[in-house]
């Protein structure tokens, strides 16, 4: 089951019944979050709206990092997540998702780009 954006049946601040006067329809319907977790390479397809396909990970090793003093970008294997601000539980799991800190064999590496939507993992080293 997939959950929905809109909330058309709800209930009045008396506690009394909304009945909605229509259903859902098929834009509204959201996808549960796709959580990219720190293994071995694995993507997953999904077709969008508009017949269009994205593209996100399921499992990522590997990061693109950039380093902004030498201005080069590698491509790097992940070894862990050590922080992610956005909720502590991602942390414990090791879900990489935008603004995270990864340990990568270059050093600790901020994550700039969305992997649970864009299929990518780009990331800049941060200097101690």
């Amino acid at each position: 089951m997939r959950k929905s954006i809109e909330n058309l049946a709800g209930r009045k601040y008396t506690g009394g019944r909304i009945i909605p006067n229509r259903t859902r329809r098929k834009y509204e319907i959201d996808r549960y979050p796709n959580e990219a977790i720190v293994g071995e390479t694995k993507n997953v397809i999904r077709r969008v709206r508009g017949n269009n396909m994205k593209v996100a990970f399921k499992f990522a090793d590997h990061a693109n990092v950039s380093d902004k003093d030498s201005k080069k970008t590698t491509k790097v294997k992940i070894v862990r997540v050590t922080k992610n601000p956005a909720n502590k539980d991602f942390e414990r799991r090791g879900v990489i998702s935008k603004g995270s800190i990864l340990e990568t064999e270059l050093g600790l590496a901020k994550v700039v780009s969305r992997p649970g939507q864009d299929g990518i993992v780009n990331a800049v080293l941060i200097k101690q």
